[in-house]
């Protein structure tokens, strides 16, 4: 990292809700875990006492076999945030320019700054169509966090391929993909290209800290050599590979997700919100002449926590809504649905 960028670098908001009593619409992750989690869990911590095994033979077999990739093309990480920071800490260098989208994950300009990079602000919805020429990263989200857009997958091997002849690596956040049907850019196997993949989501399970990122070739080989030893705790890589096996939970948690999105949406639209049509398990919500203040705080008192969406650059009037289960939808249709 550069020194003098990290002094001027401040922290970036997030969702999430530390109380327990309060029913938490703020963070995109599932309800529940899948079965045989704390199992599983308590006989990984059971094996603690021992480093674990760096190589994480079984995790990088789960991944691979999840996302339709070369188990040995798998960089096991603590989590989908770290793979980005690894990719970023890798192909950024100070006074790099760097294709960033826009609203979008906030920690990708963090990341690029920490750098001593400077983010270059592009519409998400326009990557696809700049030409990268002069950047060293560019950077895509599907679907896109906060607005929910699937990037089409054509579209995007093309800008690889238009990455690729510029020198230009490419970043392919798919935190949320497991929400669709897409498949992962991990099996196309481009050489300048490095997807990052979190467990937190649709696993359930942020505080486990597990995800990992796909590369091949030259920037695979780089990314093995530079994560840190031991990057997963035994607990965090054996549930992992538990989870990610277990394809009737993710087709299970797809299908409710398509459901509950759908009916949040069309009961928001109908109490006169501008909702924006999403792939993701969430959708952003235009206030529509509403205080955002006063959205917020009226959820709060009902013991709900939305998240506040003007912290993403370029969004003034919005909030964002996680699809969780049924009956979570009905709670908040019945607090915002009524006026």
């Amino acid at each position: 990292m550069d020194t003098e960028s990290v002094r001027d670098t401040d922290r970036v908001p997030h969702g999430g809700e530390s109380d327990p009593s309060v029913l938490d619409c703020s963070a995109n992750v599932v309800p529940e875990p899948p079965e045989g989690v704390e199992a599983v869990y308590r006989d990984a911590l059971a094996a603690a006492g021992r480093y674990p095994d760096d190589a994480y033979p079984s995790f990088r077999e789960a991944a691979g076999a999840y996302v339709g990739c070369d188990p040995e093309h798998v960089v096991p990480t603590a989590g989908g945030l770290a793979a980005i920071r690894l990719a970023i800490g890798l192909t950024v260098d100070p006074d790099d320019e760097v294709l960033v989208p826009f609203p979008s994950f906030g920690e990708y300009a963090r990341e690029v700054r920490l750098q001593g990079g400077d983010p270059r602000f592009v519409p998400h919805d326009e990557v696809l169509a700049v030409d990268p020429s002069g950047c060293a990263l560019a950077i895509v989200c599907t679907p896109n966090n906060p607005t929910g857009e699937l990037t089409d997958p054509d579209a995007l091997a093309a800008f690889a391929g238009r990455c690729e002849a510029t020198g230009t690596t490419l970043l392919v956040d798919e935190a949320f993909l497991g929400f669709t049907e897409s498949a992962s850019m991990a099996v196309r196997e481009r050489e300048n290209v490095i997807v990052a993949r979190s467990l937190t989501k649709l696993f359930g399970l942020p505080g486990l800290r597990s995800g990992f990122a796909v590369a091949s070739g030259p920037l695979g080989e780089t990314l093995e050599r530079a994560r840190p030893a031991w990057s997963l705790g035994t607990p965090a890589a054996t549930v992992g590979s538990h989870c990610l096996r277990d394809e009737e939970f993710v087709r299970e948690t797809r299908s409710r997700v398509r459901r509950e999105r759908t009916r949040l949406r069309d009961g928001l639209v109908g109490a006169g919100f501008a909702v924006a049509p999403s792939d993701a398990p969430f959708v952003l919500v235009e206030c529509a002449g509403r205080d955002v203040d006063a959205v917020l705080e009226r959820a709060r008192d009902a013991g709900i926590a939305l998240r506040d969406a003007r912290t993403f650059r370029g969004l003034d009037s919005h909030v964002r809504i996680a699809v969780r289960d049924r009956e979570t939808t009905d709670r908040v249709l019945e607090v915002l649905g009524d006026g």
